[in-house]
């Protein structure tokens, strides 16, 4: 919306060509998000559902009662401020009713007595996530880049988007998987987003930067990038109140739009081992469980039984840990391991 008006009326006021930066819509959009959602939440949570326990999760019982999905609240703000921030024709914004459809079956999900079914659940995050892939790619060829390989790689589309699809939907799960201590999934999941859009930014939507990496570019990432720091602006105004101890929880209508977005700049990044290298401990704490769950109940033994899953009940339950303990431990490791990972990735070309 604001490029529009840039277009229509920025030869009248010269100051409105600002309008038009890449940067200062993505920090401007960041700031309104954040201060709309702070703003927002404490005022509309008592018109939320109510959280009622988690069987087999550790310490459920303190988050008995607290305002549950506020994923409907931060998640909307996301959609309305990226609508006025970023160009509205750029594919990135195509994807926002994808962000809907999420929220919408989280938020379903989470006033449901018991939650929905695990297989209804599974096959409505296949629809979104290839609903997602196929707006991001199209249906052409499409080209992928990974470290130790010196050229893109072309796949054509009967395998690039169901690869795709694959990376959202292990994205979405395993980020919701990763809810449950206060601070936690949202810190981790809004992390891994802005480093994707630093990376969609600087690197991969710069084609000078690209080319001299050997990157097949993206030209629309400076507007990926916009839509990350802005859902990272909305997750800073929802993390204010769930600082341990949380007042209120983002429930599975903010954890599988978060485990979407993330997995939707992944695929615009080129490169699907991003999921890994920026999701490390969201993919550990989150994925692994399903893994463990999938092998018990489709072959009939059972691995890792001496550990818990999600990874971060383990910790408190097995190694002791508080939950504040587990919010920054995780933090500390999510952030050394990514860094790292993704330098050498940009560099092993």
């Amino acid at each position: 919306m604001l490029s529009w008006l840039v277009s229509v009326l920025g030869h009248v006021w010269g100051p409105l060509r600002l309008l038009s930066s890449f940067f200062f819509l993505a920090g401007v959009g960041y700031a309104a998000a954040a201060l709309v959602t702070w703003f927002l939440l404490p005022r509309l949570w008592d018109r939320l559902p109510r959280d009622r326990g988690r069987a087999f999760a550790v310490n459920a019982e303190a988050s008995v009662g607290k305002p549950l999905s506020a994923g409907l609240i931060f998640v909307s703000v996301f959609v309305i401020v990226s609508l006025i921030f970023v160009p509205l024709d750029a594919r990135a914004v195509r994807t926002l009713p994808f962000m809907v459809v999420a929220m919408i079956v989280g938020f379903v999900d989470d006033r449901t007595p018991g939650g929905l079914s695990e297989y209804r659940l599974a096959v409505l995050d296949f629809v979104i996530a290839l609903g997602a892939a196929a707006v991001i790619l199209g249906f052409g060829d499409s080209a992928i880049w990974l470290p130790g390989w010196k050229d893109a790689i072309v796949l054509p589309v009967w395998l690039s988007l169901p690869l795709a699809t694959g990376v959202i939907w292990l994205s979405i799960n395993a980020t919701n998987c990763s809810d449950g201590v206060d601070g936690v999934s949202g810190s981790l999941s809004s992390t891994a987003i802005l480093l994707l859009g630093g990376l969609l930014y600087t690197v991969i939507g710069n084609v000078d930067v690209a080319t001299h990496l050997n990157i097949p570019p993206n030209i629309g990432g400076a507007n990926w990038a916009i839509m990350a720091f802005i859902m990272v602006g909305a997750v800073s105004g929802y993390l204010w109140y769930n600082a341990p101890p949380s007042a209120v929880l983002m429930g599975d209508a903010g954890s599988r739009p978060l485990g979407l977005l993330i997995g939707m700049l992944v695929v615009a990044t080129g490169n699907p081992l991003f999921l890994l290298l920026v999701g490390t401990v969201i993919v550990a704490n989150g994925a692994t469980g399903l893994v463990k769950v999938a092998v018990t109940r489709f072959f009939g033994f059972r691995i890792l039984s001496s550990i818990r899953f999600p990874l971060h009940d383990h910790a408190r339950k097995n190694l002791g840990w508080s939950n504040s303990q587990v919010l920054v431990r995780f933090m500390l490791l999510h952030l050394g391991v990514s860094a790292l990972l993704v330098t050498l990735v940009l560099k092993v070309r």
